[in-house]
């Protein structure tokens, strides 16, 4: 029964991760055709003319969207086009606000320019002595920095996320002098964070050869002979 148990363990971990994978691609491709799909004429579409459902192709129309609107907006009459348009929503109440709001934070998130959330640290909280990831975001600007001027160390601005959820969490603004930079990619950082530690990436400098290993472990035997003789 414990083999049986093992082996029913071991495809749970190997089928799981693939089933919700391709569960939530197959939902969001759904959901990407019931909202672009009504908008093409029905003569276009793949299923008009063949005797199954072709799922995806409202994606697919998303995208080649995207992408012209992208490639209209690099040039001066896309620019004047979507200027006038913000204009309009800058004199809007409320939506501008959000429309705002939203602009900068995936103009921050997915800019080329962002170097936001691109490091990982380690800071004391919520007490010395105990260590948490934070990603590094930005160094504090306008009247954040003008309000902390009087402290003896940048500040920068960290966001603490927390387990096993990381899409919501904290935005800390502490002194630079107060973060452990980290070798490891956000990715990484967001593994150990998510798993709640249990998921923890390779330390390259922490590998040893086999003679090093050997001789801290024959020293470390030699350290507790040494030991049984006064206890």
């Amino acid at each position: 029964m414990m083999r049986l148990r093992n082996y029913f363990l071991t495809g749970f971990i190997v089928c799981a991760p693939l089933a919700i994978t391709a569960w939530i691609t197959w939902s969001f491709m759904g959901w990407a055709d019931s909202w672009v799909k009504p908008y093409v004429p029905a003569r276009y579409w793949p299923d008009a003319y063949l005797p199954f459902a072709i799922p995806g192709f409202g994606l697919i129309v998303a995208l080649i969207l995207i992408t012209l609107i992208g490639f209209l907006t690099a040039n001066i009459i896309g620019r004047t086009i979507i200027g006038w348009g913000e204009r309009l929503l800058s004199r809007t109440p409320l939506v501008r606000t959000v429309y705002t709001a939203l602009k900068q934070i995936f103009e921050t998130v997915l800019a080329d320019r962002s170097a936001s959330f691109k490091t990982a640290a380690l800071m004391e909280y919520p007490r010395k002595g105990v260590w948490c990831v934070v990603l590094v975001a930005t160094d504090a600007r306008g009247e954040i920095a003008r309000v902390l001027a009087d402290e003896s160390d940048e500040m920068t601005a960290v966001f603490l996320p927390p387990t096993p959820n990381p899409t919501s969490g904290f935005l800390l603004f502490v002194p630079r002098a107060e973060l452990r930079i980290l070798d490891m990619s956000i990715e990484n950082a967001l593994k150990l964070v998510v798993s709640s530690g249990l998921v923890s990436p390779d330390d390259p400098s922490a590998k040893v050869s086999i003679d090093q290993a050997a001789k801290i472990i024959s020293a470390r035997q030699s350290r507790e002979r040494e030991r049984e003789p006064a206890e």
